[in-house]
C-alpha cells in the first residue's frame, strides 16, 4: 500500500441518492455494487438487457439477444440482429428533441470561440457525409482524421460513421512515419486534416505532413482540408486536395446508412511492446455503448452536463468524449490549445467561461499546473464543476489532493478511470456510491467482471497480480485489423477464456483497487502510449546506429519519459554528441514532439537472451538502479554493467 491514505472523500447523501448509478440499481431492485456484480455473473443476459433499457438508445431494428459467445469469448458478438448507427444516437435524435441546445462548444488557442447546436451539428454532419460520398468514400472505407479538437473534427468523425465508413483517428502531433504506418495498414482512402492549428500562439502546419503521407500511402485518393488558419499559406495539390469549405456547405444531405451493431465504425491504433501498431477494431454497438454507459454509471453525466476532457482525437479519450457525451445529449466542450497559455490560469478560465461541469485531465497536466501555485485557480469561479475525471496514467498522492481540494473545492469526486483503447473505456473507475482514497479506484466499472490473478491464475487480494476480465463486454475490440492471431496472443493466451489486460493491479483489504504499472513494456508518456519497437525502428534507420532499445523511465511531470539506448556503428564518423542530437530530432520528427526522447544513451551492447531477444526490463532496471530480478536468461552480463554506469 505504501503511503496511500484511506477514505479521503465520501459522497454526500444527496450526491449518492440522485446518481444515475443508484437509479440503475433501483431498476434492478439491488442495494449495492456487490449485488450488481453478483447479478451480472448469474444473469448476464438480464444484466445487459437492463443496461440497454437504462441507456434508451434508438434502434433501426431491435436486437434479439444481448450477446452470442458461440465462437468463443474472444469473438463474442453483441446485440444480435440489431441495427443502429452512431449518428442517430449522437446527433439526429437530439436535433429532433432539443435542436437549439449547444452540442459542441469550442475555444481556440487564440481565444476564438464557436458553438454548434444539435440542429446545426446534424445539418453539418449530413452535408459532410454527402461531401464524403461525392469524394468516393463508401461503406467500409477507412478515413484518417488527423486534426486538433475543432468543431469540424466532431462533424467529420460523425459524418464518416453516418455513411458506414470507418474512422481512423490520428494524433495531430504525429510525424509522417507514425501516420503512414497506420494508414497503410488500413488502406485509407481519404485523409482529413486542418491546414494547421495554433499552439502557444504559434502556427503548427499540418499540410506538409499530409503531403508526405499522401505521397507515400498509395490508397489515399483525396486530402480534405479544413481552413483553420485562413492567413496560413496552404499549397493544394490539384485533383487530390479539397477544401472543406468548398465541398461541404453545398453538398446534398445524407441520411445515416443502415449499419448493424457489429459493423466496424472505427479503428484506433495502439502501440504494443513488439511489432507494428495494433489496429483495434470497434463497432457501432460496441465502443459508443461502452462510452455512454461509463459516462452514466461511473461519471454520473447527464444531458445538463458540459464535459471538457483535455485530450486529442488520436487518443481513445477523444472519440470516447465525442461518442459518450453526444449520445447522452449533453454539451461537449473542446479546447484547441495548452492549459497554461497565455497564462497559467487558461484552463481555469475556460471552465469558468463555458460553465464546465465535468473536467477530465491526466495527472501529468495537474502536476505541471501545480507548479504555478494556487492563485491561478483561486482567481476563477469553478463552482460549476461537479465531477472531476482522470485517466492515462497512475497518480501520486499530493497532485491528487491538490486536484480534489483546490480545483474541486473538496466537494467534487475524482473519478479515476483506467482501461484502454482495446476496452473502449474503463475496467476500473470511481463512482458516486463509495468513498475514495487518493490514487485509488473504488470498483470495476459496472459490466466489467474484473479480478486480479496471480501467476497460477488464481484470484487474489492484498497481492499484486495481473488485471484480468472474466466475462465479455460490448466495448471489447473485435480483434486487430488484419491480425487475428496477434489479438488472441495479446489478450487471451495467458489463461483460457480470460482477458489479461497487461496492467499490474492490487485489491487492498478495504476493497479499493490500485494500478501498479504495466506488466508489459509499453511506454506511456503523459498518457500517450508508444511501443518500444516503433521507436527503435526509427532509431536503427539512422546509418550510424547498429542497434537500439527504448524504455520508459520515471518523469516528475509526464509520469514516464522516453530513454533510448544506442549501439553505434564503430565505423561511423559522426561524433556521439551530434548523433544524440540527430536521433532526438529524428524521433521527434517521425513520432511527434510529445514523444521526444528525454535521454539518449550510448552503450557498447544491449542485454539479450541467447535467442537475441533484447531484455528491456533489465535495461530499465540497470539504468534506474532497481532490482534486476531474474537474470538467468541473460547472455551478456557485461552489458548491464555498462548501463548501470549511466545510472539515471
Amino acid at each position: 500500500m505504501g503511503n496511500e491514505e484511506r477514505e479521503y472523500w465520501k459522497p454526500a447523501a444527496e450526491q449518492r441518492d440522485a446518481s444515475r448509478l443508484v437509479h440503475f440499481l433501483r431498476l434492478l431492485g439491488l442495494e449495492g455494487l456487490q449485488d450488481l456484480a453478483s447479478f451480472q455473473r448469474a444473469n448476464p443476459t438480464a444484466f445487459w438487457d437492463a443496461v440497454m433499457s437504462d441507456l434508451s438508445l434508438s434502434w433501426d431494428t431491435a436486437y434479439r439477444a444481448p450477446f452470442d459467445s458461440a465462437n468463443g469469448l474472444p469473438w463474442t458478438t453483441w446485440w444480435e440482429g440489431g441495427m443502429l448507427n452512431l449518428t442517430v444516437n449522437a446527433a439526429s435524435r437530439h436535433a429532433a428533441l432539443q435542436g437549439g441546445k449547444p452540442a459542441v462548444v469550442w475555444e481556440g488557442d487564440d481565444g476564438a470561440a464557436r458553438s454548434l447546436t444539435y440542429l446545426e451539428l446534424w445539418d453539418e454532419v449530413q452535408r459532410a457525409a454527402g461531401a464524403l460520398s461525392a469524394l468516393g468514400v463508401g461503406k467500409g472505407d477507412a478515413v484518417g482524421i488527423c486534426m486538433p479538437m475543432v468543431p469540424e473534427t466532431v462533424v467529420l468523425f460523425l459524418a464518416v460513421a453516418c455513411i458506414g465508413a470507418i474512422i481512423v483517428p490520428l494524433f495531430s502531433g504525429y510525424g509522417p512515419h507514425a501516420i503512414i504506418s497506420r494508414l497503410e495498414n488500413c488502406d485509407a482512402k481519404l485523409l482529413c486534416i486542418t491546414n494547421g492549428f495554433l499552439r502557444r500562439g504559434n502556427t503548427v502546419s499540418l499540410k506538409e505532413t499530409a503531403d508526405e503521407v499522401a505521397g507515400t500511402v498509395t490508397s489515399i485518393e483525396h486530402v480534405l482540408v479544413v481552413n483553420r488558419l485562413p492567413d496560413h499559406a496552404t499549397a493544394m495539390v490539384e485533383g487530390r486536395d479539397v477544401w472543406y469549405h468548398d465541398i461541404v456547405p453545398g453538398a446534398a444531405r445524407r441520411n445515416p446508412a443502415l449499419t448493424s451493431a457489429e459493423d466496424p465504425f472505427m479503428i484506433i491504433y495502439t502501440s504494443g511492446t513488439t511489432g507494428k501498431p495494433k489496429g483495434t477494431v470497434h463497432v457501432h454497438g460496441g465502443f459508443p455503448v461502452k462510452a455512454m454507459q461509463d459516462m452514466i454509471h461511473c461519471f454520473d453525466l447527464r444531458p445538463s452536463d458540459r464535459l471538457l476532457w483535455f485530450t486529442d482525437i488520436g487518443w481513445m479519450m477523444g472519440p470516447w468524449a465525442i461518442c459518450g457525451m453526444l449520445m447522452i445529449g449533453g454539451t461537449l466542450v473542446l479546447y484547441e490549445g495548452v492549459p497554461d497559455h497565455p497564462g497559467p490560469d487558461r484552463l481555469w478560465s475556460i471552465i469558468e467561461h463555458h460553465r464546465v461541469t465535468a473536467l477530465g485531465i491526466a495527472p501529468t497536466v495537474i502536476r505541471a499546473l501545480m507548479q504555478h501555485g494556487d492563485d491561478p485557480v483561486l482567481s476563477h469561479d469553478l463552482s460549476s464543476l461537479r465531477i472531476l475525471g482522470s485517466s492515462g496514467e497512475p497518480w501520486n498522492v499530493e497532485p491528487w489532493k491538490w486536484f480534489q481540494n483546490m480545483v474541486g473545492g473538496g466537494r467534487c469526486p475524482i473519478i479515476n478511470y483506467s482501461g484502454g483503447t482495446e476496452v473502449s473505456g474503463g475496467i476500473l473507475a470511481g463512482n458516486l456510491l463509495l468513498p475514495m482514497a487518493p490514487c485509488s479506484f473504488t470498483a470495476p466499472c459496472p459490466g466489467m467482471d474484473a479480478a486480479v490473478f496471480n501467476e497460477q491464475g488464481q484470484s487474489v487480494t492484498e497481492e499484486v497480480g495481473e488485471l484480468v476480465v472474466l466475462q465479455p463486454w460490448p466495448g471489447m475490440t473485435r480483434g486487430f485489423w488484419k491480425d487475428r492471431d496477434r489479438y488472441l496472443e495479446t489478450y487471451w493466451s495467458r489463461f483460457p477464456g480470460v482477458w489479461v489486460h497487461g496492467d499490474w493491479a492490487e485489491i487492498t483489504d478495504d476493497g479499493l483497487w490500485y494500478i501498479r504499472g504495466r506488466s508489459d513494456d509499453t511506454i506511456k508518456i503523459a498518457g500517450k502510449r508508444v511501443g518500444p519497437a516503433e521507436v527503435e525502428s526509427i532509431l536503427v534507420g539512422h546509418p550510424a546506429v547498429l542497434e537500439a532499445a527504448a524504455v520508459g523511465i520515471p518523469d516528475p511531470v509526464k509520469g514516464e519519459g522516453l530513454a533510448v539506448f544506442i549501439v553505434p556503428d564503430p565505423a561511423t564518423a559522426t561524433s556521439l554528441e551530434v548523433l544524440r542530437e540527430e536521433l532526438t530530432n529524428l524521433v521527434s520528427h517521425e513520432l511527434g514532439k510529445a514523444l521526444k526522447p528525454s535521454h539518449v544513451e550510448i552503450v557498447p551492447a544491449l542485454p539479450k537472451t541467447r535467442n537475441a531477444k533484447v531484455l528491456r526490463r533489465l535495461i530499465r532496471a540497470a539504468y534506474l538502479g532497481s532490482d534486476l530480478g531474474d537474470t538467468s536468461s541473460l547472455e551478456n552480463q557485461e552489458s548491464l554493467q555498462a548501463i548501470s554506469l549511466l545510472r539515471h
